[in-house]
């Protein structure tokens, strides 16, 4: 498809043109298709369990959208897509069944109304998340939008986060109660104020190293009050320290939460302060007007309407709105089924935000919505235009709305049909525990596999999916997690694993519990205290029953939504780095690097060209590690074992060690005159590194090895 690509900014035009070049590049053979694949996963495009076509995300900081924006991204979905929107638990839209070829036409209709793709999806920063209530929250100490904003845009494009080993994940939450689920992420940030010198000051309690997957753990607080000017040059440093130093060949192992871990977090945050010296900015103020509170709707006469059920209608009002923090208004939050919205219903829904809403629509981490600044006279009106779309199932964050990735629709590494599972337990829990509409203190949450898109380590009662092998046969199945979530103080807990139940026993595992529950609770105990005074073993011979694969019926190797018996298909996931080889291929990185660095010197831009530079004394380096078969797993271990390997050995001659040659950006401030010189030397380094390769190729040592995103 044509398109115009003059209608959106410089930048964003630089990268659809890009784009638009490396597909051609890839269909003609020119580039291999895993280096192509590490390209366009940082621009939103993702390869689907179905062959041929891919996902595309989009990248919205804070779940944030207009009512143009929604109807400009219904418009592309119907267009190129299938039709429907998913929203994600990162607050991102997700549109299936996309055609490799026309994601430069998608990203180019979204740029136009300021929706990217860029760095959606690779080893980036990815989406800011961040709570749907900021602004509106009764309890919240300020207003963390333009913060979690601020962020999105200092990280978009920038050289230090293009090429980590592992994908980095942060949050901001609007209150104390952590209702972004900031324990589980890389950085998290919890709004504080304190007073100095009689005047408020605002900042964050900062905790780093969270992370959910195959092996969960809870982040570790760094500072209990971090001024706002410091949020962002923190980060900086943090993941220039992991870039440096965080693993790269043990994709098992290359997240921040793993290096935290291993330097612990006095060793990790030393290192975080050896490198604000060489980061670009010492202190970012923000601008809290960046994200304004938007304007309610004007008044306008209601038209005439029809309550079908008052009682539910009642119900819907009590759970599914709140008044804000603005007196006189309110929040109303709609609960998404499979957080799965088609283009029409969300147009219709555009045209009532503009009528009866605030033009802010928050993308909430439960795959839901939410609308702001709704006067309390239209909200019987707006119920009844809300039910026609059936966008107003009472119950939004309670345990009857549950949260579920899309498993084997469409994901790779979906094991199990984390989907259907999720209707039947919804349908389970409207028709067998109406009472519990209004619990809100158990969470339910579904993933296709461990890897926790669906992050069911983060609930009272979370699936992840799995398989039981009997004999030659094999079933699908979930592990039962329990005891994960946030408390009502706001303190974040994540799940045990308790035991593995065939998935067409999960509605029993689901009764078990609740009636359990219900029997064995204190007056007003929270699941979670009900669960760890019982504790793991007690709740492992309750389900124990249901586990048994002794006792397997022919439907229980049926996944839901399945007719046939189950066959376990996992393909590649790309939900991180890429594998590919040749050295040639690497050495034409450093060039690009050397590129970069030269354009951003040019713009003035030092403390980017100096990274860029560092870069490519990297990837030089790794190129001639991997030609004498010698691994590299960290940029630091890349760098030690260069001068192990080359300078030691006279391989090489350089003024200095390698260590000390490179390692020169975390010692000097980011000026034009070491940008310049720093680029030199990379220069003087790369032409070296050229010569060796020449000499390895003349004498027949081409060595072809996976190349390690180091």
């Amino acid at each position: 498809m044509k398109i115009d690509i003059n209608t959106v900014s410089t930048e964003a035009k630089k990268d659809i043109i890009e784009l638009q070049q490396k597909i051609s590049d890839f269909k003609s053979g020119k580039i291999i298709e895993d280096k192509f694949k590490h390209y366009r996963l940082t621009r939103g495009v993702y390869g689907q369990r179905q062959l041929g076509v891919q996902m595309f995300r989009t990248k919205i900081p804070f779940g944030k959208l207009t009512a143009d924006q929604l109807i400009r991204l219904a418009d592309v979905s119907e267009k190129f897509t299938n039709g429907n929107l998913h929203i994600t638990t990162r607050q991102n839209i997700q549109m299936h069944h996309v055609k490799l070829e026309d994601s430069p036409a998608i990203w180019t209709l979204l740029e136009e109304k300021n929706v990217t793709a860029r760095e959606a999806c690779g080893n980036t920063v990815r989406n800011l998340t961040g709570s749907a209530t900021a602004g509106i929250d009764p309890d919240e100490p300020f207003d963390v939008s333009p913060y979690v904003y601020a962020a999105f845009q200092y990280f978009l494009r920038n050289p230090i986060c293009q090429d980590m080993g592992r994908k980095i994940k942060p949050a901001f939450s609007s209150s104390e109660k952590d209702s972004a689920f900031t324990y589980f992420h890389d950085f998290g940030f919890i709004p504080r104020v304190r007073e100095v010198d009689g005047k408020e000051e605002r900042g964050f309690k900062l905790v780093v190293g969270g992370g959910l997957g195959a092996q969960s753990i809870v982040a570790q607080t760094a500072y209990e009050f971090l001024p706002e000017n410091q949020i962002i040059p923190f980060m900086e440093a943090a993941i220039r320290v992991f870039d440096r130093h965080g693993e790269r060949a043990k994709r098992q192992k290359a997240r921040m939460k793993f290096l935290v871990k291993q330097l612990g977090l006095d060793g990790f945050l030393e290192l975080v302060e050896q490198e604000r010296k060489a980061i670009k900015n010492k202190v970012v103020e923000i601008d809290r007007d960046a994200v304004p509170t938007p304007e309610p709707a004007s008044v306008k006469s209601i038209p005439t309407f029809e309550i079908k059920d008052q009682k539910r209608y009642e119900d819907w009002k009590r759970v599914n709105t709140f008044e804000q923090k603005q007196k006189g208004f309110y929040a109303v939050q709609l609960r998404v089924l499979l957080g799965d919205i088609h283009a029409e219903t969300a147009r219709k829904l555009a045209a009532l935000v503009k009528d009866w809403a605030a033009d802010d629509i928050r993308l909430t981490v439960n795959q839901g919505i939410l609308l702001k600044f709704v006067r309390p006279e239209v909200l019987p009106y707006l119920y009844s235009k809300l039910e026609e779309l059936d966008l107003a199932e009472p119950g939004f964050g309670t345990i009857g709305d549950i949260t579920a990735c899309p498993g084997t629709d469409t994901c790779n590494l979906g094991v199990t049909n984390s989907t259907g599972l999720a209707k039947v337990l919804e349908n389970l829990i409207r028709e067998e525990y109406p009472d519990l509409v209004d619990e809100r203190n158990i969470q339910i949450k579904i993933s296709g596999c461990m890897n926790a898109c669906g992050q069911h380590m983060a609930a009272q009662i979370g699936f992840h999916g799995s398989s039981i092998r009997n004999g030659a046969l094999i079933a699908p199945a979930m592990q039962v997690v329990l005891g994960g979530g946030v408390d009502p103080s706001g303190k974040g807990f994540v799940a045990e694993k308790v035991i593995k139940v065939p998935t067409k026993r999960i509605t029993d595992v689901l009764r078990y519990l609740l009636n359990d529950y219900e029997d064995k609770r204190t007056e007003g105990e929270y699941f979670n205290d009900y669960y760890y005074r019982l504790g793991k073993k007690y709740f492992y011979t309750l389900l124990k029953p249901l586990g048994d694969k002794n006792n397997l019926t022919d439907e229980d190797y049926k996944d839901w939504g399945q007719d046939g018996v189950y066959e376990q298909a996992i393909g590649v996931g790309e939900c991180a780095g890429v594998s590919y080889d040749v050295v040639a291929t690497i050495l034409e990185e450093s060039i690009e690097k050397l590129d970069l660095a030269e354009a951003a010197l040019n713009t003035e831009a030092y403390a980017d060209s100096i990274y860029h530079s560092y870069s490519a004394f990297v990837i030089g380096a790794k190129a001639l590690l991997l030609s004498e078969d010698i691994k590299c797993n960290t940029q630091k271990g890349i760098i030690n074992d260069f001068d192990e390997h080359f300078v030691a050995q006279d391989k090489i001659q350089l003024p200095t060690s390698f260590n000390e040659l490179v390692l020169q950006i975390n010692k000097e401030e980011p000026s034009e005159a070491f940008a310049k010189t720093y680029l030199k030397s990379a220069n003087d380094f790369f032409s070296k590194v050229q010569t060796i390769r020449a000499l390895q190729l003349a004498q027949q040592k081409t060595v072809i090895v996976n190349y390690y995103k180091a």
